[in-house]
């Protein structure tokens, strides 16, 4: 096990009602409030106008940015920033899911910097300094409110990749499950995957940690428990919570103390699929992980077979893939390209498009040839 360091600077307000206390929390920072949020459904569920009413009641001044999309953009991350800078903004508050958060928190650390979101991203500038972010979670899945990172898409470069810094820590993150409850049957299911992915993307990272390794397995445990019944109840508040305490967990460095790194191959393979034909996140992911394993269970045998015993109670590899490919399934999200709505002839592209971006993965390397036999083994089921 490697030396680590516990440093987590986000507060987490979790439970019901705890809105309550938003705005007395964004008044901490300033009073002219950036708020992000996405293509509109916060207005017609009700939080928009909970989260208005809050800003009111410490006189704030708000300006607004919103349309981020669920593949977020670079552009718009610019095009936010640059309202940041003319406006002078105290304080961002996202209000949204991964996408809207993840944005936010680039805005944060390009306002001061006078630079562009992409030169961020790919490490040609390093930030010095943030504009305070707060969040408001509205969809259970990437774990972005309790960690630095963010994922942006540049379609002019027709790449998708990720970024962390520790400034890029929300100063709070509101998590109410009740603000889950408008999300979708689909989404809702791909939230579960995401989260499992995180998990899964540390456990087969670099390096020893049982315990880690337990808490993976807790983790995925509750998601295999609770998730079916979540999306055959979609207002449960229960339920929806112990998805959205899940999902936090998964990515919030639980999961990676002790390891060297995680894997994150199948991470850059779902970006693949998302930046080529806007594949839902978890969609994606659902579609890469069975094809994955294959590719490395010869590698790992042991490693999956010892997952999928804690998890689904099997005993080998190919047991462990099958039974993660039924609960995809079983729970609505695809597992081929074919079930994601993109046709086989779309196979040399999207293997050019993973060799070009250098999807490669961290502790187990691909190689062109283990690429080519992933795109097949995603267009089989």
């Amino acid at each position: 096990m490697v030396n680590f360091k516990i440093d987590n600077p986000t507060t987490v307000h979790f439970g019901k009602d705890v809105m309550n206390e938003l705005g007395k929390t964004v008044a901490l920072y300033g009073k002219k409030v950036m708020l992000v949020y996405g293509k509109g459904s916060i207005k017609s569920n009700g939080i928009y106008d909970i989260t208005i009413s809050q800003l009111n009641s410490f006189g704030a001044e708000v300006v607004e940015f919103s349309g981020i999309k669920p593949n977020p953009l670079v552009d718009d991350v610019n095009e936010a920033a640059e309202l940041g800078r003319k406006e002078k903004v105290d304080v961002i508050l996202a209000v949204g899911g991964g996408s809207v958060i993840d944005s936010a928190k680039v805005i944060a650390v390009s306002i001061p910097m006078q630079t562009s979101a992409w030169r961020v991203m790919i490490k040609l500038d390093t930030p010095k300094k943030a504009i305070p972010l707060v969040a408001v979670l509205t969809l259970a899945a990437t774990g972005t409110e309790m960690n630095p990172f963010a994922v942006l898409q540049n379609e002019e470069a027709n790449k998708k990749i990720g970024f962390g810094h520790r400034l890029m820590y929300p100063k709070h993150s509101f998590l109410d499950p009740q603000n889950t409850f408008s999300v979708s049957k689909n989404y809702t299911a791909y939230g579960i995957v995401d989260l499992m992915a995180h998990c899964m993307e540390n456990y087969f990272g670099k390096g020893e940690a049982t315990l880690s390794d337990r808490f993976v397995f807790s983790i995925l445990n509750e998601a295999v428990a609770y998730g079916p019944k979540l999306l055959s109840n979609l207002q449960d508040y229960d339920l929806r919570a112990k998805i959205m305490y899940a999902a936090t967990m998964a990515l919030n460095g639980l999961t990676a103390y002790g390891r060297e790194s995680g894997d994150w191959g199948v991470h850059d393979i779902g970006h693949t699929l998302s930046v080529l034909f806007d594949t839902p996140h978890g969609a994606s992911l659902s579609v890469g992980y069975p094809a994955w394993l294959k590719v490395l269970k010869e590698r790992m045998p042991d490693r999956i077979a010892e997952l999928g015993n804690a998890v689904f109670d099997v005993k080998t590899a190919d047991e462990t893939i099958a039974s993660l490919e039924h609960f995809f399934k079983s729970v609505g999200s695809p597992i081929s390209l074919k079930e994601a709505g993109i046709s086989s002839e779309k196979k040399p592209l999207i293997l050019d498009t993973m060799i070009k971006n250098k999807v490669r993965g961290g502790n187990y390397k691909l190689s062109e040839e283990d690429l080519k036999l992933l795109v097949d083994y995603m267009d089989q089921n």
